[in-house]
């Protein structure tokens, strides 16, 4: 198994932005860099596009240290604040496209952004949103028109870079900010991840080193660009040569056509979108492409050999938040499949209790990581001083995810800690009652989670989806899963849905499902394990 720590072609010091975009257009000119909406770059269009974008953001009162947000989806504007902001040293706060007003509102006022970049048909949004709690100065508007104020603040249409004077790169340090990312709060509102520099450069040089990425391959993704796995890809193109698409948005129907236009020898899914391309009848466009392998984080053993078997594509798995890094993978040579993978080099790992004390192999606990370099993780969470040391107390971050460290190195995910389910003075892992549920035929994809019970204890809720034309009896179910998993970990209660709800990038959203809870058409065998009668 591949375990070479990857090749570092900068130094430290030139572990930005500003040099990842000078080096590229140097290194690699001409070659093609970018397609997204209809529009392309090469690697040197990208550093003058930094140049020009960041001379616009100066011209309109942006200084080095502000923070610029974007409410876009996946198109060319996106990338050019992104880079204008590294090059000028503002830091980009990119804002989820399903943001309502409150949530924008909060996005704007945590941030403390003076400039917001965003597309028209979000504009209405802004109306519930209180700007005059904000630090915002101006509003460009993409694909609009001069518009009048915004709640008072000024609404601009995006301004064309090219008019601008491009300016130099500023002297960025690699720890200095470059994007604040916002990740869904659990018990709190969202924590915006402050990542720097380095951290992104590394998260390019690592990705491409799991993902064996070179100079021919072209990167193509259908994931969001104000997520880092999206944003990531660029990085992996500018570091290696290559190339990146990006698509507009998933679409089970649309994907493996888009990845035959787009020429793709790279591809990058979440664990929910392969059930959901499996489900999909089965054709001949399965196997008429150019992939050979592909980024597949969360995605259930089996249907990873489903989707081997089907499409001809490994998926690799990993571990990595935007807090840290790709600290953990597997490769297309590792011995076993199942686990995250293994620690890759320049990063250590431990599972540990909840006072930090190191557990053996064998032994579920919180994993906790830190990385050898400086700036290869995150600084901390903007504007949360006590989440940010709560988060890296004792020198380690920790993930919030429960896991096992194998015997051979290994490690698997056991369960997000919030997840786990106390039932009859048993943990229950979430995550392994869905693996069983998706091993049954009839399942497209489910969620499990805590429901309360009269015995003042958790209960086992799953809420499935069936597959195309099939009809799921939870009775039959719960039997299936008898002999598959302990008493205590079937399901009492069972919803049949057409769908789950999920974030902009497929990720099941399980605090809706346990708001919504047990409803008059949700199946119940019963506290003491009996089915309802029928009839």
């Amino acid at each position: 198994m591949t375990t070479e720590r990857p090749a570092s072609p900068l130094p430290p010091a030139q572990r930005t932005l500003p040099a990842m975009l000078e080096r590229q257009a140097t290194r690699f000119g001409e070659r093609p860099l970018l397609r997204i909406a209809g529009r392309s770059w090469t690697h040197a269009d990208a550093q003058q596009a930094a140049g020009e974008r960041a001379g616009a953001l100066a011209q309109a009162g942006v200084q080095r240290g502000d923070r610029v947000a974007v409410m876009s989806g996946n198109r060319i504007e996106f990338l050019e604040v992104f880079l204008g902001c590294g090059w000028l040293g503002a830091a980009m706060v990119p804002i989820n496209t399903a943001s309502m007003g409150p949530q924008i509102e909060y996005f704007l006022q945590n941030s403390e952004a003076k400039l917001l970049v965003v597309e028209a048909a979000f504009v209405e949004r802004l109306l519930a949103a209180d700007l005059a709690r904000t630090s915002l100065c101006e509003i460009w508007v993409l694909d609009a028109q001069a518009g009048d104020a915004t709640r008072g603040v000024r609404t601009l249409p995006y301004p064309a870079a090219a008019a601008r004077e491009a300016l130099p790169p500023a002297a960025m340090r690699p720890g200095d900010p470059l994007a604040i990312l916002y990740t869904s709060g659990t018990t709190g509102p969202a924590k915006g991840v402050v990542c720097p520099h380095a951290q992104y450069y590394w998260w390019g040089v690592n990705s491409a080193d799991v993902l064996g990425v070179g100079a021919e391959d072209v990167l193509c993704t259908t994931l969001p660009l104000f997520h880092i796995n999206a944003l990531n890809t660029f990085a992996q193109a500018a570091i290696t040569g290559c190339e990146v698409v990006f698509e507009p948005r998933f679409s089970a129907s649309g994907f493996w056509p888009s990845m035959r236009a787009s020429g793709a020898t790279v591809v990058y899914l979440l664990g929910a979108m392969v059930p959901i391309l499996l489900a999909q009848p089965e054709g001949p466009g399965e196997r008429d492409h150019r992939v050979r392998v592909g980024l597949g984080p969360g995605v259930p053993e089996s249907a990873g050999r489903a989707f081997l078997e089907r499409t001809g594509v490994r998926l690799l798995e990993g571990y990595g938040s935007t807090e840290t890094n790709f600290a953990i993978a597997t490769a297309p040579d590792s011995p076993r499949g199942g686990v995250m993978g293994w620690l890759r080099p320049g990063f250590q790992a431990r599972v540990a209790d909840d006072g930090d004390v190191a557990l053996p192999d064998g032994e579920a606990g919180e994993l906790l990581l830190r990385a050898d370099e400086p700036h290869a993780f995150a600084s901390g969470y903007f504007n949360m001083p006590e989440k940010t040391v709560e988060a890296w107390r004792n020198l380690w971050f920790h993930t919030g995810d429960r896991v096992v460290r194998e015997a051979d190195g290994a490690f698997r995910f056991v369960d997000r800690i919030k997840d786990a389910i106390r039932r009859r003075g048993e943990n229950i892992s979430s995550f392994e009652v869905e693996q069983v549920l998706l091993s049954h035929p009839g399942v497209a994809a489910c969620a499990v989670y805590p429901v309360r019970s009269e015995l003042a204890e958790d209960e086992v809720m799953a809420a499935l989806v069936p597959r195309e034309a099939q009809r799921l009896d939870p009775a039959e179910l719960l039997a299936f899963c008898e002999t598959r998993l302990p008493y205590f970990a079937l399901p009492r209660y069972v919803d049949v849905l057409p769908d789950l709800p999920r974030t902009e990038n497929g990720k099941v959203q399980k605090y809706k499902l346990r708001e919504r809870g047990v409803t008059a058409v949700t199946w119940d065998r019963g506290p003491g394990g009996r089915a309802p009668a029928k009839g």
